[in-house]
């Protein structure tokens, strides 16, 4: 007398593993090669892929050249300053919507008045970690 066959005896076919959401990729500005890194670690950590620049004509190759999701960029830097990135940035179609976080040394009310027209959000530095990935979130949300 013969089994019949059971749902257990029958060939199961692998399970497809859900996709992995693409990491969000940040191109970061930034002269000082110590708060660079620092600020690059904490992306990485994260989970965002990270595209560094030393200046604002560096931002402006990478931006131009590469998939970028967000923009975080040093207001004062030489080549390029960051506000001039932003001003750059937001002239171009193919590149106006990316959100920009502009960082500073200077408190708010003393940047640059037109920086605000162009630049989607403004943290001081030094940055916390939590408050710098927290912005950054928010910025790829709204943009989304």
């Amino acid at each position: 007398m013969s089994m019949p066959e059971t749902v257990l005896d029958q060939p199961v076919a692998p399970a497809t593993p859900p996709p992995i959401p693409a990491k969000p990729t940040v191109l970061l500005a930034e002269d000082d090669a110590a708060v660079r890194r620092y600020l690059e670690v904490i992306l990485r950590r994260a989970g965002y892929t990270v595209i560094c620049a030393a200046n604002g004509l560096e931002a402006i190759k990478a931006a131009m050249s590469s998939k970028v999701d967000v923009v975080v960029t040093d207001a004062l830097m030489p080549h390029l300053s960051g506000h001039e990135l932003c001003r750059y940035l937001r002239a171009r179609p193919h590149l106006a919507r990316i959100p920009v976080l502009l960082l500073s040394g200077l408190e708010p009310n003393v940047v640059e008045p037109s920086t605000s027209v162009y630049a989607d959000a403004h943290l001081t530095k030094p940055v916390r970690p939590e408050d710098f990935t927290d912005c950054l979130a928010r910025l790829l949300a709204a943009n989304n």
